[in-house]
């Protein structure tokens, strides 16, 4: 009797879970899970040494117990593994490997130059930055594959460092459009449950409502520019969140102001990639880990003691201590 084909939907979420598992499995290998297969066991000295033996070797119910734990791990991260980026022919991020699991919030600073912005834009779809090498998996998915809206409609967020103004469009039929393009074809979002979670999230970040009656960004200061991504972040529910320089342009009462939405949206189902020139920001935003982004790659990483150590020392310390050379 002949196999029937599986149809592409079926398909694709298959090959993605056999690819995590088979890297599961050599994640098994690495810790030792597997330490007693393929080699072959010491003699035992006595039935009680075999016994004491055996019950420190995992069985085939635990191997797969371990196969599970770690294929969801794999599934709830947004993993970027030796990206290269180019434009125009020139390399700006070389090598670049970050982790970044849902429920954490990873900061990674670096001076101009660095690469970070390069990386937001790519991560979010931008044309004109070309993926010379590696790959970025969100949740599993290759997420290079995808277009800039699809990415969208998967859980990825972009906060911009410079958000454009839309004149005649106001945020409250922005934000409902963006939340349609998310419902089924053919079924409509209801204007009442749609208002009912814009005033809630507007509560929760400390917003008036008429703010949502202004056209988006159109004469809006540095701080309310960045309030209204925050607002767009709390609407779309993300999973991954890529902040890019939120603190660019904001004197210190609106920092505090952004700082709070963030926090307020902090939990175990977002995770955020905080990226930003200063420590300052992170006074407010406490990040899970700091990484040091210098020449295109992550030069150091740590707990947020080390962005006080950037701060204290310079990004001319963290280059010089480098594994490897980090050109200016």
């Amino acid at each position: 009797m002949p196999v029937p084909r599986l149809s592409r939907c079926l398909w694709r979420p298959m090959r993605f879970c056999l690819s995590l598992l088979a890297r599961v499995q050599a994640a098994n290998w690495t810790l030792g899970l597997y330490h007693g297969v393929g080699r072959n066991p010491p003699a035992p000295r006595s039935s009680d040494t075999k016994r004491a033996r055996d019950s420190r070797e995992p069985n085939r119910s635990q191997i797969c117990r371990s196969d599970v734990y770690l294929l969801f791990a794999f599934m709830n991260e947004l993993n970027i593994e030796n990206l290269h980026i180019a434009v125009n022919g020139q390399e700006i991020v070389r090598g670049l490997t970050l982790r970044v699991p849902r429920g954490e919030v990873h900061a990674l600073m670096g001076p101009n130059g660095s690469g970070k912005s390069t990386l937001a834009k790519v991560l979010a779809g931008h044309p004109d930055y070309q993926v010379t090498a590696g790959r970025v998996l969100m949740d599993g998915e290759n997420l290079l594959e995808l277009e800039p809206d699809e990415r969208a409609r998967r859980g990825l967020f972009l906060a911009f460092q410079y958000p454009s103004e839309i004149p005649g469009v106001t945020i409250a039929n922005f934000l409902r459009a963006a939340l349609q393009s998310r419902v089924p074809e053919g079924e409509e979002l209801e204007a009442t449950d749609y208002y009912a979670k814009l005033y809630e999230k507007m509560e929760l970040l400390g917003m008036d409502r008429s703010f949502t009656s202004r056209a988006v960004n159109e004469g809006f200061s540095g701080g309310e520019k960045k309030r209204a991504e925050i607002l767009q972040l709390a609407m779309l529910e993300p999973k991954y969140a890529v902040l890019d320089e939120t603190d660019s342009g904001l004197d210190i009462d609106a920092l505090k102001t952004v700082a709070h939405g963030v926090n307020s949206l902090r939990g175990p189902d977002l995770g955020i990639l905080l990226i930003t020139h200063y420590q300052r920001l992170l006074n407010y935003i406490v990040p899970d880990y700091v990484h040091v982004m210098v020449g295109g790659r992550i030069v150091r990483s740590g707990r947020k003691e080390l962005a006080l150590e950037l701060e204290e020392r310079g990004y001319d310390w963290a280059r010089e201590g480098a594994v490897e050379p980090a050109f200016r």
